[in-house]
């Protein structure tokens, strides 16, 4: 078995790694100053242009995108590579378009929503964002409560979403809602639809500030006319599409807490032996070299469980176990390693000056994201009992 990137996927890593280097890293300090002082860490507007600039530049655009639409029709295993390097910075940058939004359009599009939605958002010119998780109904989607009826051509669409990322800027939003109920015991069937941001009843109902500058939204929908042509795939199945798309973000986010996990790493195999504690530098401590060892080899075993799961998803094979597994296990890795080299450091571990807090709480925010740890650990599990249905 071969275990290394192909050729022009390691330029692509490296690439983006001196990418990061280079245009990323140095912005870091705004970054810590602006989250010390209770602003939002996000970059401001003429970062963001010139960095966007310089990423299409270096064609690092839509590289999961189709290629006939300006992409480069990259394989999962090219991406996990990509966004392990991505991780590595608390700059809040991603490369345009987002991958999971984008690959459950390549999925499900019709011949005029790939002209009206998913084109223009391959070429950067639109930002979307996604409402699936409801009030009281967690990460259970069979508790989705928003629903989609039938009016003559049209949807009405009446709910609430939270915890949408994005909302309030996103020019479009899929929204997941109920079109037809089952019996007690059974998933309801559900539909996706795009809806644009300036469409009657859509209503942004407040920004829900999160630790570490990060933020969510809750939207309401109330007799929110959607045209029938922008129902996103079709009717009562838009569960499948949605894994898809959660699948997604899950391997982003087992290569982004790979990339972490290797930076604080870095940050303290070049700490410890210029730290010195009652005589002896902190490399010669063995809790130090044990932490080091150990971060060393959880961050080995999650970047080959990850790779393996790209490859077998860029096979077509079904990883439903594999996502659950690499998106509890880098996730919790990673908090674990940060979490060390945060007490390696002590009071200045503590402090804003170091980009570890942001590291820590990001990790925190995934450890609940697009589904809990504690979730992916029962879905694993049942899948091995056989008791999923």
């Amino acid at each position: 078995m071969n275990f290394d990137l192909a050729d022009d996927h390691r330029m692509l890593k490296d690439l983006v790694r001196r990418f990061v280097d280079t245009e990323l890293m140095p912005l870091e300090p705004g970054v810590l100053a602006r989250e010390a002082s209770g602003q939002s860490p996000a970059l401001p507007p003429a970062d963001n242009a010139r960095i966007d600039a310089v990423s299409r530049d270096l064609g690092l655009w839509g590289l999961d995108a189709p290629e006939d639409i300006g992409g480069a029709d990259l394989p999962m295993v090219a991406i996990v590579g990509v966004n392990e390097e991505l991780g590595r910075t608390i700059v809040p940058y991603v490369l345009p378009p987002d991958s999971p939004n984008l690959r459950m359009l390549m999925a499900t599009v019709t011949d005029r929503q790939r002209t009206a939605y998913l084109e223009p958002y391959v070429r950067g010119e639109t930002i979307s964002a996604i409402g699936i998780s409801e009030p009281g109904a967690g990460s259970d989607p069979s508790g989705m409560s928003t629903r989609a009826v039938r009016d003559g051509d049209d949807w009405v669409i009446n709910g609430r979403k939270t915890w949408i990322t994005r909302a309030a800027e996103a020019d479009f939003t899929i929204v997941m809602a109920v079109t037809e109920r089952t019996e007690a015991g059974r998933r309801n069937s559900v539909s996706a639809f795009l809806i644009d941001r300036d469409t009657p009843g859509f209503n942004i109902l407040r920004q829900i500030a999160l630790i570490g500058g990060q933020s969510a939204y809750e939207i309401a929908l109330e007799d929110c006319r959607v045209p029938g042509w922008k129902l996103l795939g079709q009717e009562g199945q838009g569960f499948a599409p949605m894994q898809v798309r959660l699948g997604t973000r899950r391997i982003e986010m087992a290569s982004w807490s790979i990339g972490m996990a290797q930076r604080a790493l870095d940050m303290l195999v070049d700490y410890a032996p210029q730290r010195t504690t009652f005589g002896k530098p902190l490399s010669e401590r063995q809790a130090i070299q044990f932490w080091i060892a150990d971060a060393a080899t959880k961050i080995h075993a999650a970047r080959l469980m990850t790779y393996d799961c790209a490859w077998k998803l860029d096979e077509g094979r079904d990883v439903r176990s594999e996502i659950s597994m690499i998106k509890a296990f880098a996730v919790e890795m990673a908090y674990e390693v940060v979490d060390h080299v945060m007490q390696a450091f002590g009071a200045m571990g503590m402090t804003k000056e170091l980009p570890l807090h942001l590291m820590a709480t990001r990790l925190r925010t995934m450890r609940i994201y697009d589904g809990p740890t504690e979730v992916h650990k029962w879905v694993v599990a049942r899948n091995l009992l056989g008791t999923a249905h």
